[in-house]
Parts: structure tokens; sequence; C-alpha cells
């Protein structure tokens, strides 16, 4: 009798052994989503990712991502920019393609509508306000019941607006869920899964970091589009 899993297991068939390895195995390929093709170096220095903070500002745990200072701002080595944003988008394509669930977190009101449009174009989630303490630590309590929390949180600054480190950094921490967080220079990047050295100020950056990641989450849902037909 005819059904869709006999279908799938005679297109499966038809493929060759290589193709099967891909489709099964995507954390054989260094970039199975073809993230590295999302944006270019000089993407990132249009959009003013290269600008820190002014000088002095400076967190010693971001050194190894400053490229330099110019009148008085430091200047971001966009080449491990680019090398860490590949990887973070990477990892996203990855958590999307396996039925993940992905927060967008930010708490710029000038941003809140960039972070809450791509995260709503991605079919994912966002949180764009003042974070509740406990809104993952004690979720049962928060939510009257169980819940499951994000696979994934993309904090797109690991900053709240006072400049003191976003909540949701040691909460994700604790619960030990992956993130991805734009870490300016004046951020403390440790506790961020897969960091992302910039600006997270400037609006053009926030909307090129928000497009990227959700292109991203897209190509891991066509390609498990694909597998599940």
């Amino acid at each position: 009798m005819w059904n869709a899993s006999s279908l799938k297991v005679n297109k499966l068939a038809e493929l060759k052994e290589s193709e099967i390895k891909e489709i099964t195995d995507p954390l054989r390929f260094p970039d199975y989503f073809g993230v590295t093709k999302l944006f270019r170096l000089k993407d990132l220095f249009d959009a003013r990712v290269h600008y820190g903070h002014k000088d002095g500002t400076l967190d010693a745990n971001m050194k190894p991502y400053i490229f330099g200072s110019r009148l008085g701002h430091l200047i971001f080595d966009l080449d491990k920019t680019t090398e860490m944003l590949h990887s973070a988008l990477n990892f996203a394509a990855h958590i999307a393609y396996r039925g993940g669930i992905i927060l967008f977190v930010s708490h710029f009101p000038r941003h809140t509508l960039t972070v809450e449009n791509a995260a709503k174009q991605a079919g994912e989630y966002a949180h764009a306000r003042e974070w509740d303490f406990h809104l993952f630590t004690n979720s049962e309590k928060v939510y009257n019941g169980v819940t499951r929390l994000p696979d994934l949180v993309i904090l797109i600054s690991t900053l709240n607006p006072q400049m003191e480190e976003h909540t949701a950094v040691k909460d994700t921490a604790k619960m030990c869920i992956p993130t991805i967080g734009i870490v300016d220079s004046n951020s403390n990047p440790n506790l961020i899964t897969y960091p992302v050295p910039g600006n997270d100020d400037s609006p053009a950056a926030v909307q090129l970091y928000c497009n990227l990641f959700r292109d991203a989450i897209l190509l891991g849902k066509s390609k498990r589009a694909v597998l599940s037909s």
C-alpha cells in the first residue's frame, strides 16, 4: 500500500550515498547552509560594525578583537568579526534545522521594531522589553506550568540601556541555554556561547545583524523542509 513514509524511503534510495549523508548528517559539512555567502566584510564596514566605544571604556576581555583606535574611538578587527559571525550564523541555522526554538532579545527601545520584525519574519520569537527576573530560572512559577524554554537566545546587545549586563546573559548561562551575542567594546563576552564583536548601537549595524540571523534561520528551515518532503 502506498503511503508517505514509503515514498520518502524510495526517494532516499534514489539518492547517491554522498547525497544521503549530506541531507541526514549536516554536521559533517563546515558550511552546510551556505551562511558564508550571506555577507561580505565590506557589508560590515558599510553598516559601521567596526566602530566601538571611546578609548578608556574597553572591557579587558574584548582586547583580542580590537584592531586599534581612531579619533578617540576603538575600532574592531572585522576579519575576526567576520569569522565569529559566520560561526554564529551557522549555529543558528543548525538550531533552526533541528526544529529548535529561537528567541531574539534586546532591551533598547530604538531597536524594538527591527528586532521584532526579524523574529516574526523568521517564524521565531522576540523579547524586546524590560526583562523580568526569573523568566527562565523560575519559569514554572512565572508561566504557571511546565514551559519549554528556548533552544537558542540571540542577544542583539548584551547590555541594557543603563550600560549594565543584560539579565538574560546570566539567566541563560544558569539554564545552560546557548547564546549568540553582539558584544561591543565595553561588553564582557565570557558568558556568551557565540560572541560576535561589533557595534551594538548603530541602527544600520543592528539591522544587518537582524537580517543575517533571520536569513540563517530561514536557510536552516528550508533545508529541514527538503528533508521532510
